[in-house]
């Protein structure tokens, strides 16, 4: 059956915290260092859709994965980046799940106007890099040991996509919301 990539909703929840909850517990992919329950990853992906795409892969019923922007820095010059974001559940990954997922993201943020996309991954992180950079994000620089996890320090490297031209003003960036999802 083939993948369906829709608009994350509340109840999503349950299935996003379950992929979700391993990465942070046993990986170092995320710096968070204890697992959201599911009533946080509601909350999350409630406050995420007012202004960004929060989205699922789904086969059969059944989230695969997910993917969402979320604001790359508080100034409010940085307004036009965005931060992104893919996981797809361990027994999923490397089937195109998240290029999918992504294929949908990338447009649509570049729809609402921001000019760039930015990843952050934990170093070493092949499938990761791969992905991203398969998706046209280039490399941009590493922050050597910025976080401690799993009793080690870890690099993360960022890599970047331009999503559009860039304009002088830039038009303001159109909430997702706005954009009738």
């Amino acid at each position: 059956m083939s993948i369906e990539v829709r608009v994350a909703r509340p109840t999503d929840a349950e299935a996003i915290q379950a992929i979700y909850a391993p990465v942070v517990a046993d990986t170092t992919i995320s710096f968070e260092e204890v697992p959201p329950s599911v009533e946080e990853m509601r909350r999350r992906i409630t406050a995420t859709l007012e202004t960004y795409p929060y989205l699922v892969a789904v086969r059969d019923g059944q989230v695969l994965g997910y993917a969402y922007a979320s604001q790359h820095r508080a100034r409010n010059a940085y307004r036009w980046a965005v931060d992104v974001t893919v996981y797809i559940a361990e027994t999923a990954r490397r089937g195109g799940i998240g290029q999918r997922l992504y294929e949908t993201l990338l447009p649509i943020l570049a729809r609402q106007g921001y000019s760039s996309a930015y990843a952050g991954i934990t170093q070493p992180n092949a499938g990761s890099v791969g992905l991203h950079e398969r998706m046209g994000f280039q490399h941009i620089g590493t922050f050597p040991q910025v976080g401690y996890k799993l009793g080690k320090w870890h690099d993360v490297g960022y890599w970047r996509l331009p999503l559009r031209e860039l304009s002088t003003p830039p038009e303001e960036p159109v909430r997702f919301a706005i954009l009738g999802h």
